[in-house]
């Protein structure tokens, strides 16, 4: 079941990517911690822009802290995206199977985000219309990470590179905090979200490591502006020290 969902999600995440949403998720810190005093930490970019880092560090055998931001500036002829987002969090996590290989975590946490949007209409090149979306919200998550250091092997180029992979599913409530259209001040909305995510790694080093990450955003209310317009397509980098 998951392995279908690992592809038929993504498919289904291209059809939300087309409305708009003032909401922009982050890749999820998906650490994959294993024992204490273990740090992990990613950067990951999208083909829209959108930046993310994360961070972790296992405070004891099973409890982790988090720490995750994410960016994006883009500027276009029709469209202008702002967008800033931060979270902390911490949970529980647990190596299982035979060989201590798989891994369970288990997040919650709190963020706050903003977003500035411009939208522009043009008729023979001249500007008709102009509106501007300015909105503050916060979020609290809770998010179920399962993964296996278990690996098979990729072949290039004569040398074997490790694969892995990993699935988490999260559940995010964003409400917002304001709410401001061409300046005038706007009902709040808010949304439950949820974020089903795939990531697929590939070992570079005992430490580094390649990872491509995809994701549906599916919003459980009908909302005009804080809905589910936003999915997650990603590659970027991880770094584990001290784990098993």
């Amino acid at each position: 079941m998951i392995k279908y969902l690992r592809f038929t999600l993504p498919v289904l995440a291209l059809f939300a990517a087309s409305c708009s949403s003032v909401y922009m998720p982050n890749v999820p810190n998906t650490p994959m911690l294993s024992k204490q005093g273990e740090f992990s930490g990613g950067a990951h970019i999208s083909l829209k822009g959108n930046a993310s880092v994360n961070g972790a560090y296992a405070v004891s055998d099973h409890v982790g802290l988090l720490f995750s931001g994410s960016r994006m500036n883009s500027e276009r002829k029709t469209k202008d995206f702002g967008h800033k987002l931060i979270e902390i969090g911490g949970g529980y996590f647990d190596t299982f199977g035979p060989d201590n290989n798989r891994i369970i975590e288990i997040y919650a946490g709190v963020g706050k985000g903003w977003s500035d949007i411009t939208f522009r209409d043009f008729k023979n090149d001249v500007l008709i219309s102009n509106e501007v979306q300015d909105v503050d919200y916060r979020k609290t998550f809770l998010q179920v990470n399962y993964s296996s250091k278990k690996k098979n092997n990729l072949r290039l180029f004569g040398t074997d590179f490790p694969i892995n992979y990993g699935t988490a599913l999260r559940i995010s409530h964003v409400k917002m905090d304001r709410f401001f259209l061409n300046g005038v001040v706007q009902p709040k909305e808010d949304n439950i979200f949820f974020e089903p995510v795939f990531f697929t790694r590939m070992a570079l080093s005992k430490t580094f490591q390649l990872q491509y990450t995809t994701s549906s955003n599916i919003g459980l209310k009908s909302r005009k502006y804080m809905s589910a317009g936003n999915s997650i397509f990603t590659v970027g980098v991880v770094v584990n020290v001290g784990g098993k």
